[in-house]
């Protein structure tokens, strides 16, 4: 092989690399771990099939459906992710209250989105991200006594190095945060 036909087989290869890192859909935004993608308005990310999919004739799962719509609402999307929640079949699952509870109190409903943490509770008391939100929606309405509450909860659900107590503990040392 020339020197020639290496430097051109690399820059191809390049190219490909290049192109497929920004194909395909969108990645949510946010500090969660959440990898799932976003599509554009009225598609929906289909886990099986790894492709955006019109959300009327997908056929995904509720657990599909629920994961979507936290990306959405970590993407700042809340409308949609509260009407794909509306799609999910299982309402009363901890997951889908607490993403409901966060997408309203993202809309400024913190009221709301804590009836539905207090439900997400009632169904799984060790279910840490909704205790974390639980206690942002506190600190946001100022009972700081109610979000250490939840930070004490998180501790012994896993400890103090887990996301979620660390998320909530620096959220009651600095509100701005949320």
């Amino acid at each position: 092989m020339t020197l020639t036909t290496v430097r051109i087989a690399s820059i191809l290869i390049g190219g490909c690399l290049a192109a497929s890192l920004f194909s395909g859909p969108v990645f949510a935004a946010g500090n969660d771990s959440s990898t799932m993608p976003t599509c554009k308005k009225g598609e929906i990310y289909d886990q099986k099939t790894k492709k955006c999919v019109k959300q009327q004739s997908a056929n995904v799962s509720d657990e599909n459906r629920t994961d979507y719509a936290y990306s959405l609402a970590k993407d700042g999307r809340y409308e949609e992710a509260l009407a794909m929640l509306d799609t999910v079949k299982d309402q009363n699952t901890a997951e889908v209250l607490n993403y409901r509870g966060y997408a309203t109190r993202k809309l400024g409903r913190t009221d709301e989105g804590i009836s539905y943490y207090l439900k997400s509770v009632k169904i799984d008391p060790q279910y840490a991200k909704v205790r974390e939100y639980l206690g942002e929606a506190y600190v946001i309405k100022g009972q700081l006594d109610l979000a250490k509450d939840q930070l004490n909860t998180i501790k012994t659900i896993c400890g103090t190095t887990c996301e979620e107590y660390q998320d909530l503990n620096e959220a009651i040392l600095d509100p701005s945060k949320i």
